[in-house]
């Protein structure tokens, strides 16, 4: 566009309606606007656009697209410079026009379609984009062909859709971001922006006018828009996506006084704490620690570019989860892409390769040209304000202080107080004595069998309706036990000022070192409250009232502390106390209270309301909290810190005990001071606090804060409208009436009650008068009753000696008792509120389907050997496979004994190859029909993977979502520790999933990994029911996944944190329904089985699960029980009585189980669906699924509690599509034949045609078939090509098994490898990349060796140059890896047993890592050595910063001492130098006697003895090399070196 008279016109990208009369409308008004506000309208120009290319989804919705033309107000003359006037008066118009629109009700029609939506109005920048894959996106806008059209800059974004229903408008990228990530703080973030927008500062005439230079930056600077909403549309809104939010308050902020890059450091901060890269930069830790306390972070994973026009830049979130690649090349332009390759550029021309790590930043000065790393650009944002001088002078501070020693109440009292608040024995004698005893929470097992709340018929806390929500393959969760450098719970107190005017106000905070305060705390800051302290106003309002105002007086109380609340803020208070605390037993027996979570609820939204809630700090004091998961839902709904006095009281009362300090003198509980007690309580809260957080992916309590994380279960809607707005209650339930008499039931009346607390039994199972559990060693004894099983005949006994091993006869009679007792008990679930109503007649049972048929639908839990004995295991594996069923092998792996069927079976039913088993035959498999991969990756081998039916990716776990699986050391037996690659005796514990299944696009990449290394296996991807599940199943489908588990919160667990087990995951009723739904309602239900586990016990629990949409079903506790399981809940322990779950050889003799046993069980349960079939008058099992018609609320259950009165499950149903007519989901998809879905099996595309042309290719035939000799082949690659080598790994492990090539493939490949290159390489595979390569290099590695190197002609310096990418070698398990770059974060994450060298790398370097050597050339990041419990880590050190990046909490370091550690550091860069030709190999070498002073070697307890590390015999071998061609170990003896035939074979 050009114009004599306006050369640089404000350019609107509109999408206008299509239909031209109602366009016309719009048209109109948005020129009126414009006219109205001083912008002279230019004129109107019809993008040309070809929708022929588009998509049949987009097409039908594509909008018309214009571009309008407007030209600066005359009284912006003096603007010419900057256009910020320009640019503000634009951007205000546009928010107004939006209301405009929507009053003349042409904003969208009501079904949201017709949007008129702006995808840019700037003189700076225009935004092309569209609901179109990234290749069509220029054949669909004609200018983007045009040579005419240039431009200084572009952002080009195009991302993995897991929005279930694209929009146009919300394509990619944004108004000034391109956002590739997800922002986990959401709510939160929404929440607080409201909250500041109600905070009213400008009066409306002010606000009319949108041209005044000085009049638009104050409206932009106050942020005034919610209050009036007839004049700028709202800011922000959960009904977009979290780009679009994050791009709304980022564009404020630019158009305020920030430049684009603070305005992303302010938003998305870096993790600055301790962080060693910026101790020389303490301007920009204090611009982080000033604006820390104005705003709340946008946490999560996320991949940042940016645009003002002004500059350009991209970011990374603190925790780096996501890929940036840089280039720059020597004519000056920069290319940055989140995988290299994207862009062919010739490695002679580029000068500079670089990658973005954890919270760093690039930016380039579109003016001059600069390009501004991340400290340059950083620094020169972080000094424009002495933020250091104002924190000074302004922010005061309150660090943990000492604990005091006086009790407040008397002994008497505080039972009664407890009693009053909800406290169980239950909470002192496990919680309260493993949290000040230790400093950890209660560790626990079994899973969560007890009822949810709202059916229960003990009274609860308001907590226990709340379930902790958590990241699931859209996004991840964190680490907080390895990577806790990233996290923090620091909060403030006092008023806030705005987030988009700097000055020293905004530092007149209270900074909290914890949320959890002691008196002695409370203390310090009401000393604030004096002038010469700070002078920080403070008010504390009661949140009792009295006894006899009975239930109804709850609501009149609630009223009232809002009143009040609202008062003091006004008068200027600044810091709030709601307190429930009493001075002495009289006032406790008058008076009853509010729940702490109702009553700061309330408070808070009320403070939002009324534009107040920025204004004040809320610090909660009760007696009413003492489990983690009580301080995570008050700071999830406002509080910003919470003085629990009576847990405190408690922990006092529990240290002065009599058992308490005999338990100490007899060394059962370590000796503490009071104080020490009081310090791990609160230190045990904080830390479980942290695991909250980063289960949903968030790093910073303060963004934590008023997110309202959580879903309600079984609270009604005057409730959640009153105290917990914003919260998903989809069952509706008690009123506050309700909560108010739960409240008062809890007060101790009898003189017992008030001497001792009562036991609730909500953990473990109470007889008589606790609470009822659904497994229990009665329930188990009526199933052993009637399958046969006997638990005092073993091998430890007489089972030799018994008729069949023991096992009687199965007993139906027995099993009609077990089923009844199931139906007459207590309510537990959601389903037990369900009844069948059918649309048929009766049918007689033998025209319904065989149990032969309906047990093929049959599967176990996902539970690891390890978990469980070997016998336990194997016998569940037998026998899930007798009956046709799926077995699955649980996260520990599995022996390779176990891939063959048995021949070799006495007529005693016994085995050889099992002599630990009873009851075998031939013909039985103890193969588990799925192997499951998780996140520690324990056991996965090439192997491993190609002798799998089913390949299961372990998102989460019912019984811990959010946090990975663990396994106690005492369970670490020899045996287990050789399966898993680990050290016996070490416990294990997983990571959480994020390393490479950290977003929707990387479980998509390790669904393809696992597709291609075993072409045959359906890939299953294992959810646990969550609010948003349907979304996230969608994206699950997408992905290629060909199974969908959904799993109960409820599941069973071998170890888990109590609060975890009771708090996090819903139903699997919610989950299954949602995701059936949502998959169903998208057309992507036949591209996947759903399965559904979590406490299934009955086949009337299966028909239900069918009905809401499943078609295949876990056990998992019932199973175990049908094997010998007494449920003696002591799984974490080791000490398993029946031996089901303990690895002590002793206690596995007592194991009674035979697969028969579990067959009769699987047949009783078959049978018992048949009988429902046949009353229902259905034939065939499939025809029952997702047929939710069938089902009604039982209203004679609902009416047997009192507060379920408010519990409706229609809506729940309303939901669910009717697919009565239409079942065509049940078949594979046409295209893939519309067979079963289980004899289908999803195949890559063209990502993997080059693995196939590898695969295919004679010479590699022929090398593989003779397995002998070398073979070398070469090939291009180009970063499309992802998870190369892993079909032709499945080739060979499934003819040679692990390690039986005895030849060797040298592959050459040359070019840019996509993701996943390498992945499960075999020994006797050597591939070399000349080139580059992206993330996952060498995942799953098991042997070989991989060599990448750059071109011989390459511009740049290898060594200062990224050529890897991220989590490379993650769960390597052998083989050589030798890389001539740097590696990005997460090197060998998991490595057991890889020997890896390369040129500098991240952060988090050798996490979790049990085996092998790591060698970095260069600089690393920091938290080298997390979790680090095997193996050793070499690390050049020149600039003498290495060790402040260290994690030494299990690792230490040292120099490298010995001659057998000098010795094998050298031979391995030897190797590498021949293998790579590094020039820092070369200097090193050359200079090896002063060079190796520069090398720390690191190493955890395990290693301490080994000749590497200590001084030992002369004549150890010492391991220089993972595996050498021979299949041989390669060693050298101490002070020797490689000889001739040894360089040939172990150096060559």
């Amino acid at each position: 566009y050009r114009s004599e008279n306006c050369p640089q016109p404000g350019v609107g990208m509109v999408f206008l309606p299509r239909e031209e009369a109602r366009r016309n409308e719009v048209k109109a008004i948005i020129e009126k606007v414009c006219e109205a506000n001083e912008l002279e309208f230019l004129g109107w120009r019809e993008v040309p656009v070809d929708p022929s290319v588009l998509g049949p989804q987009a097409g039908e919705v594509v909008p018309s697209m214009w571009q309008m033309f407007v030209k600066a107000p005359a009284r912006l003359e003096d603007d010419e410079e900057t256009r910020d006037g320009f640019e503000r008066t634009l951007y205000l118009v546009r928010r107004r026009i939006a209301v405009e629109l929507k009053a003349a009700d042409l904003l969208k029609k009501e079904d949201g379609s017709e949007e008129v939506y702006f995808a840019s109005f700037s003189s700076q920048t225009i935004v092309y984009k569209g609901m179109v894959q990234g290749c069509v996106l220029p054949q669909f806008y004609k200018d983007l062909q045009d040579e005419d059209f240039t431009t200084k800059f572009v952002i080009y974004h195009r991302r993995f859709s897991t929005n279930t229903n694209p929009k146009w408008p919300l394509a990619q990228p944004m108004r000034v971001v391109g956002h590739n990530g997800e922002i986990n703080t959401l709510i939160g973030n929404v929440n607080w922006v409201k909250a500041r927008e109600k905070s009213k500062t400008l009066p409306e005439e002010e606000l009319k006018d949108l041209v005044t230079a000085e009049n638009t930056d104050n409206i932009v600077m106050m942020c005034n828009t919610q209050d009036v909403p007839n004049l700028l549309e709202p800011l922000v809104d959960l009904g977009r996506s979290d780009s679009a939010n994050l791009d709304a308050v980022f564009e404020l902020m630019t158009k305020s006084r920030h430049r684009a890059p603070c305005a992303l450091m302010s938003l998305v901060p870096t993790a600055y704490e301790n962080e060693p890269a910026l101790s020389d930069n303490p301007e920009i830790v204090d611009f982080y620690k000033f604006h820390g306390g104005l705003l709340e972070a946008w946490d999560g994973p996320a991949l940042l570019v940016y645009s003002d026009g002004k500059s350009i830049g991209a970011s990374l979130d603190r925790n780096g989860l996501r890929p940036a690649r840089y280039s720059i090349t020597n004519d000056g332009t920069v290319y940055m892409m989140s995988e290299t390759g994207v862009v062919d550029l010739d490695e002679a021309d580029i000068v500079q390769k670089g990658r973005l790590g954890p919270g760093m930043m690039i930016n380039v000065d579109l003016a001059t040209g600069e390009f501004k790393d991340n400290i340059a650009i950083k620094s020169e944002i972080a000094s424009r304000h002495p933020y250091g001088e104002w924190i000074a002078n302004a922010r005061k501070d309150v660090t943990k202080m000492s604990f005091a020693d006086e009790r407040i109440y008397d002994d008497a009292t505080t039972t009664f107080a407890q009693g009053s608040f909800g406290w169980g024995l239950e909470d002192i004698g496990m919680q309260i004595q493993d949290m000040a005893g230790s400093a950890k929470e209660t560790t626990y097992s079994m899973g969560d069998d007890a009822p949810i709340a709202v059916l229960s018929e003990r009274p609860h806390t308001p907590y226990n309706y709340f379930k902790q929500r958590f990241a699931q393959v859209t996004n991840p969760p964190i680490d907080p036990l390895r990577e806790g450098v990233v996290m923090s719970v620091a909060m403030t107190l006092g008023k806030k000022e705005s987030i988009y005017k700097v000055s020293e106000k905004g530092a007149r905070l209270i900074h909290l070192e914890s949320p959890v305060l002691n008196s002695n705390e409370m203390d310090r800051i009401a000393d604030m409250a004096k002038e010469e302290n700070g002078g920080f106003a403070q008010s504390s309002i009661s949140t009792r009232y009295a006894l006899a105002d009975g239930p109804g007086g709850m609501k009149a109380a609630i009223e009232a502390i809002c009143d009040k609340a609202v008062e003091d803020v006004r008068n200027g208070v600044e810091v709030l106390i709601l307190s429930d605390k009493v001075a002495d037993q009289s006032e406790l027996d008058e008076s009853t209270y509010i729940p702490p979570l109702v009553a700061v609820g309330a408070v808070h939204h009320r403070l939002i309301a009324e534009g107040l809630r920025m204004d004040t700090g809320l610090v909660v004091e009760t007696g009413s909290a003492w489990s983690t998961h009580h301080f995570a839902c008050l700071v999830g709904y406002g509080a910003n810190a919470v003085h629990p006095y009576l847990a405190l009281e408690t922990v006092k009362q529990w240290h002065g005990s009599t058992r308490t300090q005999k338990m100490m003198k007899a060394g059962k509980l370590t000796e503490t001071t009071l104080d020490e007690a009081q310090q791990n309580y609160r230190k045990a809260v904080e830390n479980g606090l942290l695991k909250i957080l980063s289960k949903m992916g968030i790093s910073l309590l303060s963004s934590y804060q008023g997110a309202q994380i959580f879903e309600a279960m079984g609270l009604g809607e005057e409730v959640v409208d009153t105290c917990f707005k914003g919260t998903t209650s989809r069952i509706g339930g008690v009123g506050l009436d309700d909560i108010a008499s739960e409240t008062v039931m809890m007060r101790p009346e009898t003189a017992s009650e008030k001497s001792k607390l009562i036991n609730y039994g909500y953990y473990k199972p109470v007889p008589k008068m606790g609470e009822y559990h659904a497994n229990s060693s009665d329930l188990a004894k009526l199933l052993h009753d009637a399958i046969g099983l006997d638990k005092k005949v073993s091998a430890a006994t007489n089972r030799d000696e018994a008729e069949n091993d023991g096992v009687k006869p199965k007993n139906v009679a027995n099993y009609e008792i077990f089923k009844k007792s199931l139906e007459t008990a207590p309510l537990a679930n959601i389903r037990d509120l369900l009844d069948f109503e059918s649309d048929h007649e009766s049918i007689s049972i033998d025209e319904v389907e065989p149990a032969s048929e309906i047990m093929k639908r049959f599967c176990t839990g996902a539970m690891s050997l390890g978990a469980l004995s070997r016998e336990a295991h194997e016998t569940l594996a037998i026998a899930v496979n007798r009956v046709g069923g799926k077995s699955n092998s649980g996260e520990g792996g599995e022996d390779v004994v176990r891939g063959q069927d048995l021949t070799d079976v006495d007529e005693k039913g016994r085995s050889p190859t099992f002599p630990h088993l009873a009851g075998l035959k031939n013909g039985d498999s103890a193969n588990s029909y799925v192997h499951q991969v998780a996140s520690g990756r324990f056991g996965v081998t090439p192997q491993f993977l190609t002798t799998a039916k089913q390949l299961e990716i372990k998102m989460a776990q019912g019984a811990k979502p959010g946090e990975g699986g663990q396994l106690p050391g005492p369970k670490v037996s020899n045996y287990i520790a050789g399966l898993r690659a680990s050290k016996p005796g070490v416990t294990l514990i997983s990571p959480p999933p994020h390393h490479d299944i950290y977003s929707i696009e990387d479980l998509a990449q390790l669904i393809h990994d696992l597709h291609a290394v075993n072409e045959k296996a359906g890939v299953s991807v294992k959810l646990v029911s969550s609010i948003g599940i349907g979304t996230v199943a969608c994206g699950v489908a997408k992905a290629q996944a060909d199974v969908i588990q959904i799993s109960g919160g409820d599941g069973g667990t071998g170890a888990s944190p109590l609060s975890s087990i009771k708090h996090a995951g819903m139903p699997w009723e919610m989950g299954l329904s949602e995701a059936h739904s949502a998959l169903l309602t998208n057309g992507l239900r036949d591209r996947v089985t759903l399965r559904v586990d979590g406490g299934i016990r009955t086949g009337r629990d299966i028909a239900i699960a069918a009905m809401m949409g499943a078609e295949e079903f876990g056990f998992g506790t019932i199973a175990m029980i049908a094997e010998g399981c007494v449920m003696a809940r002591v799984c974490h322990l080791n000490t398993c009585p029946v031996g089901v779950t303990s690895q002590k050889e002793e206690l596995r003799k007592k194991f009674p189980g035979t697969p028969e046993h579990v067959v009769n069980f699987f047949m009783f349960v078959a049978e018992e669906i048949r009988e429902l079939m046949a009353h229902l008058g259905y034939s065939k099992f499939e025809d029952l699924i997702g047929r939710a018609d069938l089902l009604k609320e039982d209203d004679a259950q609902l009416a047997r509690i009192a507060k379920t009165k408010g519990v409706s499950l229609s809506g729940f149903f309303s939901s669910i599509p009717d697919s009565k007519g239409d079942r065509a989901f049940l078949r594979a998809t046409p295209a893939e034949g519309g067979g079963l879905k289980d004899d289908v099996v999803h195949v890559n595309g063209f990502s993997s045609d080059l693995d196939r042309e590898m695969c295919n290719h004679p010479d590699v035939k022929e090398a593989i078939e003779k397995n002998e000799g070398d073979t070398a082949v070469s090939f291009n690659i180009k970063n499309t090509d992802r998870s190369t080598c892993a079909m032709l790994a499945g080739d060979i492990s499934r003819k040679y098994g692990n390690k039986g090539l005895e030849g060797n493939l040298n592959i050459n490949m040359f070019g840019s490898a996509g993701q996943s290159f390498g992945a499960f390489t075999l020994p006797g595979m050597n591939v070399r990349l000349t080139g580059e390569a992206n993330d996952y290099v060498g995942k799953g590695m098991h042997g070989g060796e991989i060599v990448v190197m750059p071109e011989a002609d390459a511009g740049f310096v290898a060594a200062d140059s990224s050529i890897v990418g991220n989590a490379c070698l993650y769960g390597a398990t052998g083989g050589d890896f030798h890389a001539n770059g740097r590696a990005g974060e997460r090197f060998c994450v998991r490595n057991s047993g890889a020997y890896a060298v390369c040129e500098g790398t991240g952060d988090h370097c050798c996490e979790y890592m049990t085996g092998g050597v790591v060698v970095a050339l260069g600089t690393v990041g920091r938290n080298v050595g997390a979790g680090m419990t095997g193996g050793i880590g070499y690390f050049y050190d020149q600039d003498g910063r290495f060790t402040e990046r260290v994690n030494g909490e299990i690792v230490k370091y040292q120099r490298v001492i010995t001659a057998a550690g000098e010795l094998q550091l050298r031979n391995i860069i030897e190797r590498h130098f021949e293998k790579t030709g590094s020039e820092k190999a070369e200097h090193i070498l050359d200079n090896w006697d002063e060079e190796v002073g520069n090398f720390w070697q690191v190493y955890p307890p395990s290693e301490a003895s080994s000749a590497v590390v200590a001084e030992t015999i002369v004549g150890d071998a010492v391991k220089v090399s993972a595996v050498a061609p021979s299949e041989e170990l390669c060693y050298l003896p101490i002070g020797g070196s490689l000889n001739p035939d040894q360089t040939t074979r172990c150096a060559d």
